[in-house]
């Protein structure tokens, strides 16, 4: 009861404040339309009139979604399904819509920010048959995330089980469609059941699913990197200290919950890694102003590892992780000093 009673007061709450944003980032779009052609002499590439363009379209797609996701709410509430259960109908209907405004959103991305994906090799079409996975990928840059499930959904053609921020509850349509679908809000209101949770996302995955959850934690940044390797030396990590300093490009990954995936009824599923660069600059506001439009591709890549190659046991599962974040980190460092991207 307290849980539906907070959900409506949060929601109570974001839906007004995206309103508000959505008009507010009108009322932008117009002025940087008349400072446009100042900001153009002063050798701005239209960055102003970029940034709240999309915000407005972003604010745009969100309500959209959830006009669309309470209607649908409703209809099924109207009209039930004896065949298939409610939940299962709002979760079918949910990933259908989040792939189709995230497509918008990638295709607004790719025309105001001139955004330039190159996946090598490509993501393949898996389709509803594929065996269940668990995808453990890098988290750099703005809107990388988005750019995942972007390519789980529209291109891979599979549903994502979600690791992911509590904070993102406050985007009221990522609230309600990742609450219909199978996901992790972390932290959880009692932080001593997260990497429970987390092991029964993954044991409850059937044909078609993909567990996905960003190791690192949070977004890249130096300052970030430097925090995690101080906070693993104070606490007696003296191994994994000393691989994070190692590894220039990446966070030190963290454990418990990549392990909580990889344990128990999960144990034996392949493990997809994902990495990517090219957003990397972009860990500041200013350097994100400064960044825009991208001036290089985003280059992504990503190997499977069969599940019969992932070490059973904590430490051993472990180490096998710390290896493939120093790949994450040599395929980084590679791509950059051929396209030169972390040097922009």
């Amino acid at each position: 009861m307290a849980y539906h009673l907070g959900t409506c007061a949060r929601r109570l709450v974001s839906v007004p404040l995206t309103v508000v944003v959505a008009a507010l980032a009108l009322v932008a779009v117009l002025l940087a339309l008349v400072t446009a052609p100042l900001t153009a002499l002063a050798r701005q590439p239209w960055r102003l009139l970029r940034i709240t363009t999309f915000l407005l379209v972003y604010a745009c797609v969100d309500l959209a979604g959830v006009v669309a996701a309470f209607w649908f709410w409703a209809h099924c509430v109207l009209r039930p399904d004896p065949g298939q259960s409610k939940s299962q109908r709002l979760g079918e209907h949910s990933y259908e819509l989040l792939a189709r405004l995230l497509d918008r959103l990638y295709r607004a991305a790719e025309r105001i920010f001139e955004l330039n994906l190159r996946v090598r090799p490509p993501v393949p079409q898996m389709g509803r048959a594929a065996a269940p996975l668990l995808v453990f990928a890098r988290h750099a840059g703005p809107g990388d995330s988005f750019l995942l499930l972007h390519a789980l959904l529209c291109e891979a053609q599979v549903h994502p089980a979600v690791v992911l921020k509590r904070s993102l509850r406050w985007d009221p349509c990522l609230d309600m469609l990742i609450g219909r679908t199978p996901h992790v809000f972390v932290p959880s209101p009692a932080p001593e059941t997260t990497t429970d949770a987390i092991a029964n996302l993954a044991a409850a995955l059937v044909p078609g699913e993909a567990a996905v959850i960003f190791p690192e934690g949070g977004n890249f940044t130096q300052q970030r990197r430097a925090r995690s390797i101080s906070w693993l030396r104070r606490h007696g990590k003296a191994r994994r200290a000393s691989l994070a300093q190692q590894r220039p490009h990446v966070l030190p990954p963290r454990w418990d919950g990549p392990l909580a995936l990889l344990g128990g009824a999960a144990a034996g599923m392949d493990v997809v890694i994902v990495a990517h660069t090219g957003l990397d600059p972009m860990d500041t506001p200013s350097r994100i102003w400064r960044g825009i439009p991208l001036r290089a591709p985003v280059s992504a890549t990503w190997w499977c590892v069969p599940g019969t190659a992932v070490p059973a046991g904590r430490a051993a599962a472990g180490e096998w992780l710390e290896q493939q974040w120093a790949r994450v980190d040599t395929w980084i460092d590679e791509e950059s000093e051929r396209t030169g991207q972390l040097s922009a």
